[in-house]
């Protein structure tokens, strides 16, 4: 039984980042596919955490330079790990869109096999 002051949270509570899902797939749907997923997710700047949106791209950095740019992500937010075995890297930059949190996640294996693009991309994101 939930009362009025019950504050446990419901499905509803993701309708807002699954709005915003939809909006970017519709205003970007020539972007690379991406594994997407409902988080709760720290919005940025503040200590409040909200339903948010987790964009994964694991196909190469070109994709997700793509991504950056589609979102308007400075290339000076984004931030670099490496796992303990120093082959696996990854990319991650978190803004606020539509009013919910966004975290944009690019994986690469490094060495990533030499390509422009993602050379390039590499290269002008930890420039910053």
């Amino acid at each position: 039984m939930t009362t009025d002051t019950d504050t446990r949270p419901t499905a509803a509570d993701q309708i807002n980042a699954a709005g915003v899902l939809l909006s970017l797939l519709s205003a970007h749907s020539a972007l690379p596919t991406a594994t997407a997923q409902l988080q709760f997710l720290r919005v940025p700047d503040t200590h409040d955490f909200l339903w948010g949106l987790e964009i994964a791209l694991h196909n190469g950095l070109d994709h997700f330079e793509q991504w950056r740019q589609a979102l308007g992500i400075d290339p000076g937010a984004i931030n670099h790990d490496t796992a303990v075995s120093g082959t696996l890297a990854w990319l991650t930059a978190t803004i606020t869109h539509g009013g919910v949190p966004v975290k944009l996640i690019g994986y690469y294996y490094r060495p990533e096999p030499a390509t422009t693009e993602a050379s390039a991309a590499l290269t002008a994101i930890l420039a910053n």
